[in-house]
C-alpha cells in the first residue's frame, strides 16, 4: 500500500502518533562524558532502541523509523564504522526473534549495496521472517539519505518511463510510490536526541509536515518516560496542513460531542 503525501490529502490526526521517526544521536557523547570508548555508547544505545519500540507498541503507535547510519556516516573513523557493522551484525542475529514474537515487522531502507553479504543477508531474512507481523513496522535507515531517496525515486521514475516506452506523468502520486517508505504514512512525530536540531538529511521528502521535537537527553538515557514527554508535547500541537486554526474548531467541537 502506498500511502498519500500530507500536501494532497489531509491525514488524520490522534493525540498518539501513527508514525514516529527518531535520530539517535549521543551516543559517543554519553561514553565520552563517563570516560568510555565512543562505541560503548552504541553498544548501549541498542538497549535504549528495545525499550523504545516496546513502549512506541504498547501506546499503539504503527510505524517507527530509525535513522541508524547515514550515508555521510563512512566519514567517521574506520574503527568506529567497523564496529558499527558489527553491532549491526549482532542486533540482527539477537533480535529479530524478539521483534518476531511481538508481532513486530522489520524493514531496512538504504543503499544496502555497500554492505557485505552477510549483513545484506541477514536483512533479507529478517525482513522475509517479519514480513506478516502487522502490530508495529520497525524501519532501520541504514546507509540512508534523504536526497539519496528522492534521486532513487527519480531515476526509478525515468527507469518506468523508458521500460514502458512513454513519459510516465510526474505528480506526487506517480513519485512517492518509489521512495523508499512508500509502505508507510509520513511521520507525525520526528525526535532527535542529543541536543542538535537539524533533520541531518533524514526522509527529507516525507517529513514536510511532521512535527519536530528535539531533546538534550542522550540516546542512550531515551526511555519511556522521556518519550512520553515528546508524545505529551506533540499531543499538545496544532497539526493545520495549511489551513487556519478557526477551520479546525468545528471538527474539536464534533469530536468533543461524539466522546460525551
Amino acid at each position: 500500500m502506498t500511502y498519500t503525501s500530507s500536501t494532497v490529502r489531509v491525514p488524520d490526526v490522534a493525540a498518539v502518533p501513527r508514525h514516529i521517526a527518531i535520530i539517535m544521536d549521543g551516543n559517543g557523547r554519553w561514553a565520552t562524558q563517563r570516560r568510555l570508548p565512543r562505541v560503548a555508547g552504541h553498544t548501549r544505545g541498542v538497549d535504549a532502541v528495545r525499550a523504545t519500540v516496546e513502549s512506541c507498541a504498547r501506546q499503539g503507535v504503527e510505524f517507527v523509523t530509525l535513522f541508524a547510519f547515514s550515508s555521510e556516516n563512512w566519514r567517521r573513523p574506520t574503527d568506529e564504522v567497523s564496529f558499527l557493522m558489527r553491532l549491526f551484525v549482532t542486533a540482527l542475529e539477537r533480535e529479530v526473534g524478539k521483534l518476531h514474537a511481538n508481532g513486530i515487522r522489520l524493514r531496512v531502507v538504504g543503499d544496502t549495496s555497500m554492505f557485505d553479504d552477510r549483513i545484506r543477508a541477514l536483512i533479507q531474512r529478517a525482513e522475509t521472517k517479519t514480513a506478516r507481523n502487522t502490530r508495529l513496522t520497525l524501519t532501520i535507515a541504514a546507509n540512508y539519505g534523504g536526497r539519496w531517496d528522492v534521486m532513487q525515486a527519480a531515476k526509478k521514475l525515468a527507469e518506468q518511463s523508458v521500460q514502458e516506452g512513454r513519459v510516465v506523468p510526474v505528480d506526487e502520486a506517480a513519485f512517492e510510490q518509489h521512495l523508499a517508505m512508500a509502505y508507510a504514512p509520513e511521520p507525525d512525530l520526528f525526535i532527535r536526541t542529543g541536543g542538535e536540531q537539524r533533520i541531518s538529511n533524514f526522509l527529507l521528502w516525507q517529513m514536510a509536515y511532521t512535527e519536530l521535537y528535539f531533546t538534550d537527553t542522550y540516546w542512550p538515557d531515551f526511555d519511556a518516560e522521556a518519550l512520553a514527554r515528546a508524545i505529551e508535547s506533540y499531543a499538545e500541537r496544532e497539526r493545520r496542513f495549511g489551513r487556519t486554526s478557526a477551520q479546525l474548531e468545528p471538527q474539536s467541537q464534533k469530536a468533543d460531542t461524539l466522546s460525551c
